[in-house]
């Protein structure tokens, strides 16, 4: 089969690899479509910490089942979507529900290879039927339930305010679901043209530059920036009572003052990947019609195309909201 390589940081090459066999509990896939993430952009660039290569990157995935599933859930020839969440199931965290938060965790495309390829095989419990949507829609469910998992952590009440920081894609997937939960949505960024892109998806949330920022404080908090400064100073943001969602991962250490903290008497709130709940809320809300599909998915390639494109996009994302690679039917 054919598989998108990152040999090492800075070289992506189309190569040969043997198809995978079966395994017991397991699903052969035929790749349908794959969402790019900032994650893959960084293992490209040789940012990503603790990855060895070469890799076959890709954990945002839509595909087709080759095989039924032992459970019966799934029929060959089945659409679905992927969690590439592989928990080892009997931690403390996955004995209690968090199989996201696992301690042993293993993602797809990152800790083992990924589904920039033809054929994958993953775990009957990590695949979703997909129902009516199509495999566009299906490869960009994994990107929306960071967020919105987010925001069912966050509790927010139907009419609060809530300001997303980094206007990114898990920013503007976390103002979306927060919106779709109630709240009142400001979304902040550095950079005018993500704005600009994220204002034509999100026509109702208020959207302004850091650099404009007022005093105004929210209910809500949600930090997408990957920026520690962005994330340190996010509290003065957020009022009395508020919480304070720490939807990005950095190397280094959180520092408030701590009257200001404890005033709010705040909440903090680290929220890691997403659960299957949160995979079948996206769906749920896709299917209703609630997310603009169409206007998230802004650029298309194809696994050769990947090649010139992915370095292309890592370079200048200030267009892109979601990037992804097409297979053949």
């Amino acid at each position: 089969m054919k598989a998108l390589l990152c040999d090492e940081p800075h070289a992506l090459s189309v190569v040969d690899r043997p198809r995978p066999d079966a395994k017991p509990g397991h699903v052969r896939l035929r790749i349908a479509a794959i969402g790019i993430c900032g994650t893959d952009y960084h293992i490209y660039g040789g940012n990503q910490p603790f990855l060895a290569y070469p890799r076959v990157m890709g954990h945002e995935l839509s595909a087709h089942a080759l095989d039924n599933s032992a459970d019966g859930r799934i029929k060959s020839g089945d659409l679905v979507v992927v969690n590439p969440y592989l928990s080892c199931g009997k931690c403390r965290a996955c004995t209690i529900g968090k199989p996201n938060c696992c301690s042993d965790i293993a993602v797809l495309g990152v800790h083992t290879d990924g589904g920039m390829c033809e054929e994958i095989v993953v775990p009957q419990g990590n695949l979703y039927p997909a129902g009516d949507l199509d495999p566009i829609a299906a490869a960009m469910v994994e990107f929306l339930a960071i967020g919105a998992h987010g925001v069912r952590r966050s509790r927010l009440d139907t009419g609060s305010s809530a300001l997303v920081v980094g206007a990114g894609p898990i920013g503007v997937g976390a103002a979306l679901f927060a919106q779709i939960a109630g709240a009142r949505v400001t979304l902040r960024d550095t950079s005018p043209e993500r704005l600009a892109l994220a204002q034509s998806i999100l026509p109702e949330a208020k959207v302004e530059l850091v650099s404009d920022a007022g005093d105004a404080v929210f209910d809500t908090l949600f930090d997408a920036t990957g920026n520690i400064n962005a994330m340190n100073a996010g509290l003065k943001f957020l009022d009395h009572g508020g919480s304070y969602v720490l939807l990005s991962v950095v190397k280094g250490d959180l520092s408030f003052a701590d009257p200001e903290f404890h005033k709010r008497e705040t909440t903090l709130i680290a929220s890691r990947n997403a659960l299957k709940v949160d995979f079948e809320h996206v769906m749920a809300c896709m299917a209703r019609g609630l997310v603009p599909v169409a206007a998230l998915a802004t650029h298309r390639t194809t696994l050769e195309g990947a090649v010139a494109d992915l370095p292309k996009w890592a370079e200048d994302r200030g267009a892109v909201v979601k990037a992804l690679i097409e297979m053949p039917a």
